[in-house]
């Protein structure tokens, strides 16, 4: 006799929110993806993210919590020369940065080990860099009907532990391509994930790295944000690179937070020209459509000294002296 096939009605299904390590970035139970070239900082801000979380310090835009453990694994660097001390500089609680031992077998994502880390540990973290170490040896990374058998046991781990499993990978060299097709191996990694962030430096400013959030699935895309990187000054957050796209990133780092300014002012003397006296808010939105930000408007006005502010009615009006 057939056994009968269980059938789920929605309405039975319980409304949940989503819980966050990093809102919008990093949301727990799911699947992150870091990506970039080599040498561009994701490892650093994976690192930086783990050590955060061991000692519960605040990432930008949230606040303090209670640290917990992390589960970090790296196939490419060694964890007494090159992780731990990145660690210390990150001021991690080395206590709760754990690590799955593979001295006789490599750790695969189809491994069993790593549910039962993640519950033997409480680890809410685990961060697996870079990912295509860790795809085992008889898998395709191009191919998807292998990887999207890989990436649903990963993502019903991270479901049933409420894990955030952060995953650092490569980018291909196919130039010229949107965002989404350039992460290596098949696009079933990107479409695994619920969050995704592009790592990548501007050319002018080679110490800055940025942080796009390139896909959520969860939550509105998050603002990019910047770290400071290769140079004495050490690690440091940076402000001012809001409105640098992937689209920048990837085409050869070209658009600079300086050149959104200048794009802005020329937008502001543009739209005051012939002595027009506009709202402040019809150039913000004017701006937000080029994806230029009312900080960087702002910004930009102040370069122009010549402009006059006044309230008419509930309105704030610009418009520029002669």
């Amino acid at each position: 006799m057939a056994t009968e096939m269980k059938i789920r009605r929605m309405s039975d299904v319980q409304l949940r929110e989503v819980a966050w390590l990093w809102k919008p970035y990093i949301p727990f139970g799911k699947i992150t993806i870091i990506q970039g070239d080599p040498g561009e900082g994701k490892t650093t801000l994976a690192l930086r993210v783990a050590a955060a979380c061991s000692t519960g310090t605040a990432l930008p835009g949230m606040e303090a919590c209670a640290p917990f453990d992390v589960i970090y694994q790296t196939a490419e660097d060694g964890l007494g020369d090159t992780v731990k001390p990145r660690l210390i500089e990150a001021g991690a609680d080395e206590s709760r940065i754990l690590n799955i031992v593979e001295d006789n077998k490599s750790l695969s994502l189809l491994d069993e080990r790593i549910e039962k880390a993640i519950v033997q540990t409480g680890a809410r973290l685990m961060i697996l860099d870079p990912m295509q170490g860790y795809l085992g040896d008889k898998i395709d990374m191009n191919r998807a009907n292998e990887i999207r058998k890989v990436l649903k046991n990963v993502a019903a781990v991270a479901e049933r532990t409420g894990c955030a499993i952060v995953l650092v990978g490569h980018l291909n060299k196919a130039s010229g391509m949107s965002s989404a097709y350039r992460g290596l191996g098949s696009i079933d990694f990107r479409a695994a994930a619920r969050s995704v962030l592009l790592v990548g430096r501007l050319r002018k400013e080679p110490s800055v790295r940025v942080i796009v959030h390139d896909k959520s699935s969860l939550a509105p895309e998050g603002k990019s944000m910047a770290f400071n990187l290769g140079n004495d000054a050490g690690f440091y957050w940076i402000d001012g690179y809001e409105d640098i796209s992937s689209e920048d990133i990837l085409s050869g780092f070209g658009i600079t937070a300086e050149t959104k300014t200048a794009q802005a002012e020329e937008l502001i003397r543009s739209a005051l020209a012939d002595g027009n006296e506009i709202p402040c808010d019809e150039i913000f939105r004017t701006a937000e459509r080029k994806q230029i930000s009312r900080r960087t408007v702002n910004e930009a006005k102040k370069n122009i000294p010549e402009i006059v502010t006044k309230k008419v009615g509930a309105k704030w009006m610009w418009s520029i002296q002669k």
